[in-house]
């Protein structure tokens, strides 16, 4: 049976909806006489924008929404503007005539028709919109998000409730129901101009730039902050990189770099050991995945993703992408660990694509190269897998797969340089693929992907390695500190994992993460809420990333007074 299709009224599609109105409003109401014509219409048709849901070429359902700036509302035929006890300006507009035809009135079709009577509204500007609903079906127009304004109307034999709620209303009761919702799209045809869902922007870590000042002109506060919210490195990139980057930075800046990134890709192909056709440079990790995820995927596709894991894949698959996502979950009691025996069972459902970040975030966790490598000969070749080797140096670049990625058929490894190399300010990064991968991605991105500034840290970075190598080996003792010295607070478990990741859990009686990310906030100290990293709830646990000595000492400083405020003055342990 074909779905419904969810769309704009056409002009052939009137005729219909004035007789579907004839038979409600007029045959089976008698809120209107009848009439020969046996169509049903009033002048606010002239300017109205009718929403239909059809199927099989027949209209079964519609509602009609009218804008601001023309004559009127219909609300306008039984109260005067000053009953109404809100503002009639450009913001408002009204949904009137929910109609389904009486063969469809057991199924959704009235609750979606007014779903998608919200997202016309919310798409145009819309404030507040305003209706008049049939008493007996008042828990509907409840549920949906309207308030009750004790107004009562009668027309014919029928009894209306004026009901209204702002635009802001409808968004918080569809984001509380938002899997519902999107199960539900994913059985429709939705052919209007708005999407279905709200378009949401990625959330990420970050902050701590709104203390600092996103504006640029306090950036002296920037030694008040402490940005452990998010995972840039603690330590400088190499000098090398700095002096050539403040010799030349007047000429970068009004400079074109090479348009495809040529010389960044010969030294990181030189580096890592790969062919220069392997690589596809990029601007940051998440500019590799906008590029090539939604062109590998589509709405039937279906996906692996690790369960917690950084939230920029989710956001893509789910509201850009919106194809089933299926999730391994990892237990929190056995320390969020990545058992390969299990994710290698998930792969007999044949995924068209699995992820793996790897070390994970925000867990730290990560399966050895041997063992991955080993797992991914036995996968089904049809499935493609992405590897995140954002924090892999900080276990041991060698562990890396971009070896075994080049010269596999379905493996590509995603590989930022933010974080290894202290580049996250410039936006560094590459793919690691097969030759036919690579030079498809290559094909489809643009000119000057990767700003000259960027191409010249990257490529001088590669140059210094024992440098950076230093910085691992320091980091992993950091960690190490960091770890012990938050252990011997009270009331926070610590999950011991790689990279420059530490992920923390308080007790599941008492206040949530949220509460110690506010306290911590308030003396400059930024920790990361994992929430969008999970389709879990996860209120009780946060991020944290290692920074030097003095700024760990200071961290843990913050936290445990933050600790004693939220607990009571309990003593360390």
């Amino acid at each position: 049976m074909e779905k419904y299709i969810f769309r704009l009224a056409t002009e052939a599609d009137r005729d219909a909806i004035y007789r579907l109105r004839h038979e409600v409003y007029a045959s089976e109401l008698a809120q209107h006489r009848q009439n020969p014509q046996r169509m049903l219409r009033d002048p606010l048709d002239d300017f109205n924008q009718y929403i239909v849901a059809a199927r099989d070429g027949r209209v079964t359902g519609f509602v009609s929404i009218t804008p601001p700036g023309h004559d009127g509302y219909s609300i306008d035929k039984y109260l005067r503007r000053d009953e109404l006890p809100f503002d009639c300006d450009d913001g408002l507009y009204e949904v009137r005539l929910l109609t389904v035809a009486r063969p469809f009135r057991t199924t959704c079709l009235a609750g979606l028709l007014m779903y998608a009577a919200y997202r016309w509204v919310e798409a145009h500007g819309g404030r507040r919109i305003v209706a008049i609903g049939r008493r007996e079906f008042l828990n509907m127009y409840l549920k949906a998000g309207f308030q009750v304004l004790g107004r009562r109307i009668s027309s014919g034999a029928v009894t209306f409730e004026l009901i209204s709620a702002p635009v802001s209303h409808f968004r918080q009761r569809v984001h509380s129901r938002m899997n519902t919702v999107t199960k539900i799209g994913k059985k429709i045809h939705w052919r209007l101009e708005v999407p279905f869902l709200e378009p949401e922007r990625c959330e990420h870590g970050g902050t701590f730039f709104k203390a600092l000042g996103e504006d640029f002109d306090t950036l002296e506060r920037r030694a008040e902050i402490i940005n452990a919210d998010v995972l840039d490195a603690w330590f400088p990139p190499a000098p090398e990189v700095l002096e050539r980057l403040h010799e030349n930075l007047e000429w970068l800046l009004r400079t074109s770099p090479p348009t495809h990134g040529e010389g960044m890709v010969r030294a990181i192909a030189a580096s890592r050991g790969v062919p220069a056709e392997c690589i596809v440079p990029a601007a940051g990790s998440s500019d590799l995945m906008f590029l090539a995820l939604p062109r590998w995927l589509t709405p039937k596709s279906r996906v692996l993703l690790l369960d917690p894991t950084y939230g920029e894949y989710a956001h893509l698959f789910e509201q850009i992408i919106r194809c089933q996502v299926d999730r391994l979950f990892l237990d929190p009691a056995d320390n969020y660990r990545i058992e390969p025996g299990r994710l290698e069972s998930r792969l007999e459902n044949r995924y068209d694509l699995v992820v793996l970040v790897n070390p994970n975030n925000p867990t730290g966790t990560y399966v050895a190269r041997r063992e991955l490598q080993s797992l991914l000969r036995r996968a089904p070749k049809a499935t493609r897998f992405w590897i995140d080797e954002t924090y892999i140096d900080y276990v041991d670049p060698q562990e890396s797969l971009e070896p075994f990625a080049a010269e596999s058929e379905n493996v590509a490894v995603c590989k930022s340089m933010s974080k290894a190399y202290a580049l996250s300010g410039v936006r560094a990064a590459y793919l690691c693929a097969p030759k036919p991968i690579a030079q498809d991605l290559l094909s489809v991105t643009p000119p000057w992907a990767v700003g000259l500034p960027a191409q010249l840290a990257a490529v001088t970075a590669l140059k210094h390695l024992d440098y950076y190598q230093e910085k691992y080996e320091e980091t992993r003792r950091l960690r190490t500190e960091l770890i012990a010295g938050l252990r011997r607070l009270e009331n926070i478990t610590v999950y011991p994992g790689q990279a420059n990741i530490i992920l923390c859990r308080l007790p599941e009686t008492g206040p949530a993460a949220a509460a110690l990310i506010e306290r911590c906030q308030a003396e400059g100290l930024f920790l990361r809420n994992i929430s969008s990293m999970t389709s879990r709830p996860a209120p009780r646990s946060f991020r944290i990333a290692v920074k030097d000595a003095q700024t760990n000492a200071k961290m843990l400083q913050v936290i445990d007074q933050a600790l004693r405020e939220m607990y009571g003055d309990t003593l360390s342990k």
